[in-house]
């Protein structure tokens, strides 16, 4: 009997298309054709301001009679996001607080009318402008790509235009000099900030804190009273991130330290009763950095990447923050194929070597438990890690292994130190080591060692350092508890550089991206793993739905343990994996389906030609299709076990400009009509659509992008079809 046939559109996203178009620049939508957006540095000498601008967004900044931000405006809506002048920076130097730039005196807070600029003074007690200079964007550190990883070249750094204040100390301070440093970009609506303080005295001063940019907004809503989470952060045109970031929540706002929306307290006019409306944007860190800087010594703060947004549809903002993360953390599309080996014995890791080269993976991870241990400095051991090594890059395969950095408990020596009790304890995990410690340095020297003496490519840093303060006096890399957070972070992000500029890829399961590493983990839950096969299999695109609408499928992981983890049994395990084929080849769908690389966990990734013929097969299919599979996601319909679920790959700049998955959980097969979301494809008037099965299709799309389709879905199974041009793109 054919399958019933139901008319399932996606009509709530084909609705939303026809406002994910705001106002164009030369009919251009920036998330499907950023080419006409360059940055540009101006100025405007009869008001002396200089202009950042890249028809996205604009910053205006006031040079007279001090440097000062005067205007922040999202172009795209034509909205002046901001109400009031601040100064540019703040610091706290030996125990006083100055200002950097800024201006005073505006009547009223709730909107900033350029006529009152004329009227406004400088801060005699601030830091004042002496100059400013243009220039290119920079690297932030080096980048050796993995091309044979990137299935599009990404620029580094992300192309655009640079501008840097300078600005003199108060007569009291001396012969300290600050530079504010921004960027903008082309074809990205991101604006960045960090400054730079050089001390050119004879004697040293102390950095307490920094404010590295104050900002304040027009508020997003009006609450009367209430607390400030009743606020609604998705309303916000404005996000801002920071390479100033740690920890597991694995988003960038849960990881996100340096970041404060908080009261205004000049705002005294706002509608909120307790004056609590979250409307001012801080970038500072939570402590410290309390940082001694010599004579003739240079501070540089961390980075503020401001992004500004022009809808509150959740997919186009998700697709803003994903293509911000490409652009300045291109690193992030490397996407290898790889492996975890169990056991790292020389005859395991060969065998799972050849089966991966057999296969088409291009990476081995000596796991956790596998007996691989970077810290061992034995001169037989490296050499030992060495030739395995030179064996798998002779099979066209990348080795590395696994070292647990947080989490631990070293000694009360070397842990960090509770600022309470004055003892170990009560870290993020409990005990965690500090970075400053003896060990924490002596742990970053044999790492460095273990990679240059052994020539592996991959680190699995798990549970990186969290940002865990100490209060211990005794840490030969920091001095006490104000110092300990920036210490450890500068150690840990430099490390991760070293490691960028040498081309060993970084899975970090924390929000390191920024400071150079690849990948976390797309979001899920160990014990998952234990439940029955079935239920994986649908859980397990749950959270590939969910861990990505702020990231890419590049940027997280996902686990697939092949022999019993976290308990389960026979039920939830998959070896022998020739018996239980059908659940393999759907849990390879889901991932390669998704562009989402896993941890395949286990001694082998086939035990059978049968099983080894169906790796290969969606190995084949992801590297076929690899641009667009690594390309951002639009979100179909979550799986929920009840009917069909999917998502849609999209990448304008393709020739392949677009791949669906549709999944079937349920045990009959199904026919639905659906309405594709083509939009983002960059496809305007027709499209070709190439089924799994080879067979072709012209679709003509509406006003909106979209198009029906109707598509068939095996019991218990997945189909998909390509999208290319069939007529103009944008």
């Amino acid at each position: 009997m054919k399958p019933p046939c139901r008319v399932t559109a996606v009509r709530a996203i084909g609705a939303l298309l026809l406002l994910w178009a705001p106002q164009t620049h030369g009919g251009s939508d920036w998330l499907v054709n950023p080419s006409p957006f360059h940055a540009a540095i101006a100025t405007n000498a009869a008001a002396g301001e200089i202009i950042l601008e890249n028809g996205l967004v604009r910053r205006v900044i006031k040079l007279a009679p001090d440097a000062a931000t005067v205007a922040f405006d999202n172009l795209r809506t034509g909205e002046s996001m901001l109400r009031s002048v601040r100064a540019e920076a703040t610091l706290e130097l030996d125990g006083k607080r100055f200002n950097v730039g800024g201006l005073t005196g505006q009547p009223v807070q709730n909107y900033l009318n350029p006529a009152w600029l004329a009227q406004m003074k400088a801060d005699p007690l601030a830091f004042h402008v002496a100059g400013w200079k243009t220039g290119p964007t920079e690297a932030r550190f080096a980048w050796q790509k993995r091309r044979q990883w990137l299935s599009q070249d990404a620029p580094w750094p992300p192309p655009g235009k640079a501008l840097t204040l300078t600005f003199d100390a108060p007569a009291e301070v001396g012969a300290v000099k600050v530079e504010v440093h921004y960027e903008i970009y082309d074809g990205l609506p991101v604006v960045a900030k960090w400054l730079t303080l050089r001390n050119d005295t004879t004697k040293p001063v102390t950095l307490n804190s920094v404010t590295v940019e104050e900002l304040a907004f027009v508020e997003a809503e009006s609450i009367v009273d209430g607390s400030p989470a009743a606020f609604r952060p998705s309303l916000r045109a404005f996000d801002a991130f920071s390479d100033y970031a740690f920890g597991g929540g694995m988003s960038p706002t849960a990881d996100a330290p340096a970041i404060h929306w908080t009261n205004d307290p000049l705002y005294t006019t706002q509608v909120h009763y307790e004056l609590a409306t979250p409307c001012l944007l801080k970038c500072a860190p939570p402590i410290g950095p309390e940082q001694e800087i010599q004579p003739g010594g240079v501070f540089e703060s961390f980075r503020v990447f401001e992004l500004v947004h022009d809808s509150t549809d959740r997919e186009r903002r998700g697709l803003a923050t994903r293509r911000a993360y490409r652009a300045l953390a291109p690193w992030v599309q490397e996407n290898p194929i790889f492996m975890h080996v169990r056991s790292a014995a020389p005859d395991a890791v060969k065998a799972a070597v050849d089966q991966c080269a057999a296969v088409g993976f291009e990476m081995v991870i000596m796991t956790f438990g596998s007996g691989c241990d970077l810290e061992n400095e034995k001169p037989e051991y490296l050499a030992e890690v060495k030739s395995l090594a030179d064996y798998a890059q002779s099979k066209g395969v990348t080795l590395g292994g696994y070292s647990l950095l947080a989490s631990r408990s070293i000694d009360p020596q070397d842990d960090v130190i509770n600022p309470k009790t004055g003892k170990t304890g009560g870290a993020r995990f409990g005990d965690s080591p500090c970075l400053g410690s003896a060990w924490g340095e002596g742990y970053f020297r044999k790492l460095r060692q273990f990679f240059e003496q052994t020539g592996c490519g991959v680190l699995e840093n798990d549970g990186s350092y969290p940002g865990d303060v100490c209060a211990s006096t005794n840490h030969p890399g920091h001095k006490g508890l104000q110092d300990s957070q920036w210490i450890q972070w500068k150690m840990i992000a430099g490390f991760y550089q070293w490691c960028r500029a040498r081309g060993i890829y970084l899975n970090v399961p924390d929000w390191y991206y920024l400071s150079g590493s690849s990948k976390c983990g797309m979001g899920y839950r160990e014990t998952d793993w234990s439940l029955p096969r079935e239920q994986q299999e649908i859980i397990e695109r749950q959270n590939i739905y969910d861990g990505t609408w702020e990231k890419t499928p590049s940027m997280g992981w996902m686990f697939v343990p092949l022999t019993e983890y976290q308990g389960g049994g026979a039920a939830a395990t998959i070896e022998p994996l020739k018996d239980h084929l059908e659940h393999y080849q759907a849990r390879l769908a889901n991932l390669f389906g998704a562009g989402v690389m896993a941890a395949y966990r286990g001694p082998r990734l086939f035990d059978s030609p049968e099983t080894e013929a169906v790796v290969r097969k969606w190995v084949d299919f992801y590297r076929q299709h690899r641009a667009i599979l690594d390309s951002d996601i639009i979100h179909l319909r979550r799986a929920d076990g009840r009917d069909w679920d999917g998502w849609l790959h999209v990448n304008p700049q393709l020739p392949e400009c677009g791949l669906a998955m549709f999944y079937n959980p349920l045990p009959e097969p199904i026919e639905r009509r659906l309405r594709l979301p083509l939009y983002f494809t960059g496809l305007t008037d027709r499209a070709s659509v190439r089924r799994e099965n080879g067979s072709l299709q012209k679709l003509q799309l509406g006003r909106d992008g979209a198009a029906e389709v109707m598509v068939r879905i095996p019991a218990r199974g997945r189909t998909w079809l390509a999208v290319s041009a069939g007529g103009r793109t944008h």
